[in-house]
């Protein structure tokens, strides 16, 4: 039984659960515990999930919490954390077909290479993280976290562009969604636009048009939405169950 959850989380499925993370472990855990789940299942985090915020014993305690879970929990990278490439504590293995950082002491706590694909629930699953932080100035100038590289580079454009040309997949998991899907009711009043570096999703709308998927999940914009095939999860999760493998996309 494998669950996709995110910072976000259930349209089909009402769990009465947040799954809100940003650092936060303890819903996670909750989750865990009343649906019962295994070392069999998977619980997907589709951004932010915070454990590589700090840096420092706030991450660790945040990871050793995830770690003691029974499911494998796999990260998608989000704007609000450090990438596992960067921080040397991180190896690379291959995991259900693709690349996943892990650290020895966290080894149920997985961080997806961008550009992967892994196989769940006889489904393929590609994986494009990264998002652009419309608080950027904000977290500048208070002295917060913000990271250089949250946003795919060119050399992660590539690789995935290269994968959809060559693979089959099935789901896309990403943190931000392409462009034309933009829930703009959730936009922050505050935030002009014209500041916001929206290349990201502009991108993710090229590469939404060239391929067939069943299903595209994303976080990142804290609301529970589905419009066509796009899903936006916050406060609940889905199931891979919900999807037929002879529905196949490519």
């Amino acid at each position: 039984m494998g669950r996709l959850s995110a910072e976000e989380g259930c349209e089909l499925i009402d769990c009465g659960t947040d799954l809100h993370i940003h650092g936060m472990p303890w819903n996670i855990v909750k989750f865990s515990k009343k649906f019962h789940l295994t070392e069999d299942d998977v619980i997907v985090i589709l951004g932010d999930v915070g454990a590589n915020y700090y840096c420092d014993d706030r991450d660790r305690e945040c990871k050793a919490a995830l770690n003691k879970v029974k499911p494998t929990i796999l990260c998608i990278h989000g704007n609000h954390e450090a990438r596992p490439s960067t921080l040397a504590q991180y190896q690379l293995k291959e995991w259900k077909g693709g690349l996943v950082w892990y650290e020895k002491d966290y080894p149920n706590l997985l961080f997806a290479k961008d550009g992967e694909i892994f196989e769940l629930e006889g489904l393929k699953h590609l994986v494009i993280g990264g998002a652009y932080s419309v608080d950027k100035f904000y977290r500048l100038a208070h002295g917060a976290n913000w990271f250089p590289d949250e946003q795919p580079s060119k050399e992660i454009k590539v690789y995935v562009e290269k994968q959809i040309r060559e693979k089959p997949f099935d789901i896309v998991l990403s943190h931000t969604c392409p462009y034309k899907y933009e829930p703009t009711e959730v936009f922050l009043p505050m935030i002009d636009q014209d500041s916001v570096d929206a290349s990201t999703e502009h991108w993710l709308d090229r590469i939404e048009e060239q391929i067939r998927y069943i299903a595209w999940f994303c976080g990142h914009w804290h609301i529970d939405k589905r419009i066509d095939r796009m899903h936006f999860l916050f406060h609940s999760f889905e199931s891979n169950e919900q999807f037929n493998r002879e529905e196949g996309a490519q």
